[in-house]
C-alpha cells in the first residue's frame, strides 16, 4: 500500500468561524439546498455526529457517482480544523482504498480565511496516484466551495 498526499491552499473573504459552521457543521443540510445537483442528501447512518461517525452522501443526477461514506476522524471547532475519510463508495475503486482529507481554516489578515487542506490516497499495491488525476475532483470540490462561499457572501445574516 502506498499514500499518496496533495496539499493545496486557497483563500475566502468569510472569516474562519462562519465558514467553519456552514462548510462542515451545517454542511449536510446547507449543500443539499444549494447544490441539489452535486449533492442529492448527507446523512448519518452510525454515531452522533462527531469523531467516529459515518455519513453517507448520495449524490445528484448528474453526478459520475451514485454515494460515498465517510467517516469523521477529527472535529475541532474550536481551532476549524476537520479530518475525514472516504471508506466506501463508487468513488473508491480497487487501486484506492481510502482517501483521507484534512481541511484547516486560519484567519487571514484581511478579515477572512485561508484554507488549507490536504489529502492522502491510500492506494492498494504499488499503484501510483497522478497529480492530474485528482484535479477533476479538486475542480469539483472548488466548484463547490465557491457556491457556498457566494451564498454566505449573497446571505450575510446566514450561518453567524
Amino acid at each position: 500500500m502506498g499514500v499518496f498526499t496533495y496539499a493545496d491552499e486557497s483563500t475566502s473573504v468569510i472569516p474562519p468561524p462562519r465558514l467553519f459552521k456552514a462548510l462542515v457543521l451545517e454542511a449536510d443540510t446547507l449543500i443539499p439546498k444549494i447544490a441539489p445537483q452535486s449533492v442529492k442528501s448527507a446523512e448519518i447512518v452510525e454515531g452522533d455526529g462527531g469523531v467516529g461517525t459515518i455519513k453517507k452522501i448520495s449524490f445528484g443526477e448528474g453526478s459520475h457517482y451514485s454515494y460515498v461514506k465517510h467517516r469523521i476522524d477529527g472535529l475541532d471547532k474550536d481551532n476549524f480544523v476537520y479530518s475525514y475519510s472516504l471508506v466506501e463508495g463508487d468513488a473508491l475503486s480497487d487501486k484506492v482504498e481510502k482517501i483521507s482529507y484534512e481541511i484547516k481554516l486560519v484567519a487571514s489578515a484581511d478579515g477572512g480565511s485561508i484554507i488549507k487542506s490536504t489529502s492522502n490516497y491510500h492506494t492498494t499495491g504499488d499503484v501510483e496516484i497522478k497529480e492530474e488525476d485528482v484535479k477533476a475532483g479538486k475542480e469539483k470540490a472548488t466548484g463547490l466551495f465557491k457556491l457556498i462561499e457566494n451564498y454566505l457572501v449573497a446571505n450575510p445574516d446566514a450561518y453567524n
